[in-house]
């Protein structure tokens, strides 16, 4: 469902992803893991098109785009916009419109986007809402939620596209430790469901729980691709190994 082949990216003379190559089943549930400033976001960003690789090809579904060091031509808007409709992305912060209701929110990509009907738009986000845990905060504005409550707003807007991949950026890590529970259950909801998913996280136990594959980065290149069990519990490259030590050590700490 997501092939990516022999992505790299700069941002000036830094090198952030170097010749990054990696595949996503359909239903499959990858988590990306590894120190900060190694890569992970700009790679979901690239799958994305929200930063335009420098070399190599990105595949969703069908949808494919090659990148060859020269052109960096997007496609045009039209397609541009159709093919993030079918890439949800849900980012660390929430981007909810301040000034719409919670309704208005998760309406407002099928409306303005994909040209749907107003009463089918409607009926689609009161079902998202419902499957979120949110039906009864529908009509109200985004300031009054919770941080769990405006990430899971955010999870059922980007469902609302009808996406055949979601991506998701540290979907917790600007949430208060009481409230990443409630978000991490509506991820493992989809999982359930069969939705496609990659993930960056900090959650280990979330990712050993849920993850298909585990995939460690540093430095802009995957170091470790493997399942869940074998990268997290027996790792086989020591860079591996001393990242997860240090985070074990942290949540001991903690």
């Amino acid at each position: 469902m997501i092939e990516v082949t022999g992505v790299s990216k700069a941002f000036g003379q830094h090198q952030v992803l170097r010749d990054v190559s990696l595949d996503v089943e359909k239903g499959g549930v990858v988590a990306l893991i590894g120190p900060s400033g190694s890569g992970k976001s700009t790679l979901l960003r690239s799958i994305n098109l929200l930063s335009v690789p420098d070399a190599g090809t990105i595949r969703v579904g069908t949808s494919v785009h090659t990148f060859d060091g020269t052109r960096t031509r997007l496609p045009n808007d039209k397609q541009l916009s159709a093919f993030r409709s079918r890439t949800g992305m849900v980012f660390q912060h929430f981007n909810l419109f301040a000034h719409l209701s919670v309704l208005r929110n998760v309406m407002e990509g099928p409306l303005g986007v994909l040209g749907a009907p107003r009463r089918e738009a409607q009926d689609q986000a009161m079902a998202l809402l419902e499957k979120v845990g949110l039906a009864d905060k529908a009509n109200q504005l985004p300031q009054v939620l919770s941080g769990g409550q405006k990430q899971r707003v955010a999870i059922a807007r980007a469902l609302a596209m009808r996406p055949a991949v979601m991506l998701f950026d540290e979907a917790t890590s600007a949430l208060d430790p009481e409230l990443v529970g409630e978000v991490l259950g509506v991820i493992r909801g989809l999982a359930d469901d069969g939705m496609t998913m990659l993930l960056v996280t900090h959650e280990m136990d979330f990712a050993r729980e849920l993850a298909d594959q585990v995939v460690f980065m540093r430095d802009g290149a995957i170091v470790e691709t493997g399942t869940a069990r074998d990268v997290l519990e027996r790792p086989s490259d020591a860079r591996t190994r001393a990242f997860l030590a240090r985070y074990r050590h942290l949540e001991h700490a903690a």
